[in-house]
């Protein structure tokens, strides 16, 4: 560990903050394509309860990430003796994410065990999701981890900073785009 004092909040929760939002974006359009979620998300039962990706709201779900990564890093701040200043730290992380995010969740989410119990949705179905949010969540634990450690490299920092801009632009660009009609 290059930093030996306790990290503060806003470090911590400014790096959840856009290592969220950056491989949620990231990892979800490599998904979305590899998956082939719109033809999926087309289809029951999955086209019960999900939104077709060329909703408005689904084209500016990334915006709505950073808020997602604020909560993950108020919890990372409250546990971050065990996550930034033990050598395996980011696998502490990942484990508490994957066991009370994605497989303990208090509703039927699918991919949970309340999601294979209470849903109609095919395990095989439910699996397939699980690859992303598990892909998602190790990014997060370890980019996370590794980021909040090395805080002094300015090259991690304007890198981090850029890619965000752009990540969160993309989705606006969309819906920007969307509006124009051609005559």
């Amino acid at each position: 560990m290059s930093d030996t004092k306790q990290p503060t909040f806003w470090p911590i929760a400014l790096r959840a903050i856009v290592v969220h939002t950056i491989t949620y974006a990231v990892v979800g359009m490599l998904a979305s394509t590899l998956f082939d979620y719109s033809a999926r998300f087309a289809e029951p039962p999955l086209s019960y309860f999900m939104r077709q990706l060329d909703d408005p709201i689904v084209i500016a779900g990334v915006l709505f990430q950073p808020l997602r990564g604020l909560l993950f890093g108020i919890v990372f701040y409250l546990l971050r003796g065990c996550l930034f200043q033990k050598q395996n730290g980011w696998l502490i992380a990942w484990i508490m994410l994957v066991l009370i995010g994605i497989f303990s969740t208090f509703g039927p989410t699918p991919g949970s065990i309340e999601g294979f119990v209470y849903t109609i949705i095919p395990p095989f179905t439910q699996l397939g999701g699980l690859i992303e949010v598990l892909t998602q969540s190790l990014l997060l634990a370890v980019l996370t981890v590794y980021w909040v450690r090395h805080s002094h490299l300015r090259q991690l920092n304007w890198g981090a900073a850029i890619l965000m801009i752009v990540v969160l632009l993309l989705p606006i660009l969309g819906l920007l785009a969307s509006q124009i009609t051609v005559p």
